[in-house]
């Protein structure tokens, strides 16, 4: 969370998004961006629009997972494929600091409005591109989703249990940490360089290498030359039984994270195991230290292990379901959650982005389909008439 005087400031006050973008990665960046304060106009087509809109569940018609990731934000319709459609796009782009778009390379070139268009028509304008493969590279033009790209990260080759098939992530981790979060990067280094230079830049964020780091310490090994031992037989996959996720006696779960010498010390002197640091370690040792934590673990409730982290410091916690999250008491503490103004003029529940004001700022509801196009066309000069005529052609919504 930022400080609370520069979470009130709003620092990005005053810039200008233009979301060009669908599903997560995109939309989770410019919604980090709404609630640094910038000004953010989503851009869709006629149909179907954001497939977000239309995913289960829904909260009064609309996905919530797309109302969730499109508060703050104005809704403006406009059909690319249609000539007048992109050029309505040309003339509001010069109103626009920022620009993410998520196409795969060519797309927007084979529309008239690729990377060096956008640039001529607005050389200060910060295009942030964001795609699975990056803008070139044999793989440039590859579909893909989260899963893919972990893939080519090596994400996945360190994910899950030795002997099976690599884990599949409940989270979407290149699309969040290895795309959107390195795309908000990318824009502020952009915005902070432009304000020296005054000239604009393309940011080519490629949620696969993105993803890279996210394997860092896996990567350790090949620093130093060496081989990596099988994935689930190193310390941070599960190899050693002091870092590891154990089943409760009520069928809960708890993550035991003890991986310095004084916490496996602290938990195994307080549950009455031996407390050699031999448990740090990986080896042919583990399966049996792995069996006793196991056994220990077992034999008490979920609530019973938390009662026993808040006396004993040793990195053990309750592994949480997701309908569980808003009651926590330490993510209630921080407003984690909020009640924000939902699509149907109802509250609804929303997360708070760490940079954001959460429960202090104020949201506006996430918009319906072409909502705000008249007032954005408007604002870049455009008259009524004109829209209209741009409506009956099918070239916007309004």
């Amino acid at each position: 969370m930022l400080p609370e005087s520069l979470r009130h400031r709003r620092p990005l006050e005053g810039v200008r998004v233009l979301d060009l973008t669908r599903l997560l990665p995109g939309p989770f960046a410019s919604l980090v961006l709404a609630d640094l304060g910038a000004a953010v106009d989503k851009l869709e087509d006629p149909a179907p629009g954001d497939y977000l809109r239309h995913m289960p569940p829904a909260v009064d018609g609309q996905g919530a997972a797309w109302q969730a990731l499109n508060r703050d934000k104005r809704s403006l319709v406009i059909d690319l494929k249609h000539p007048d459609g992109v050029a309505a796009l040309r003339e509001i782009v010069p109103r626009y600091d920022v620009l993410i778009e998520g196409f795969r390379p060519g797309v927007l070139d084979r529309l008239g409005v690729g990377h060096a268009a956008l640039r001529a028509l607005h050389p200060g304008l910060i295009v942030c591109a964001i795609t699975g493969y990056g803008q070139d590279g044999p793989l440039a033009k590859r579909a893909g989703h989260d899963l893919n790209y972990l893939a080519r990260a090596g994400v996945l080759g360190v994910t899950g249990p030795a002997g099976a098939a690599p884990a599949v992530s409940g989270a979407q981790m290149a699309d969040v940490a290895g795309g959107a979060l390195w795309a908000v990067v990318a824009i502020l280094a952009a915005l902070h360089d432009r304000a020296r230079t005054g000239v604009g830049c393309v940011a080519d964020v490629a949620m696969s290498e993105g993803a890279v780091p996210l394997a860092a310490f896996a990567l350790a090994s090949l620093v130093a030359g060496e081989r990596p031992r099988p994935r689930g037989d190193n310390v941070l996959d599960g190899g050693i039984a002091a870092y590891s996720t154990y089943l409760t006696s009520d069928g809960g779960a708890v993550a035991l994270g003890a991986l310095e010498p004084k916490f496996w010390t602290a938990f195994a002197s307080a549950v009455g195991l031996d407390a050699s640091l031999d448990a740090l370690v990986p080896g042919p040792h583990q399966p049996g230290l792995k069996a006793a934590v196991a056994a220990v673990i077992a034999g008490r409730t979920r609530a019973e292990w938390e009662a026993f982290a808040r006396s004993h410091d040793c990195c053990i916690e309750p592994v949480l379901e997701p309908h569980e999250l808003p009651a926590d008491p330490q993510h209630q503490h921080r407003g984690v959650f909020f009640e924000a103004p939902g699509f149907g003029g109802n509250p609804t529940l929303a997360f708070r982005t760490p940079v954001g004001a959460g429960a202090d700022g104020a949201h506006t509801p996430p918009r319906a389909a072409g909502a705000d196009t008249r007032a954005i066309l408007r604002e870049a000069g455009m008259d009524d008439a004109r829209i209209d005529a741009l409506a009956s052609r099918g070239a916007v919504g309004v």
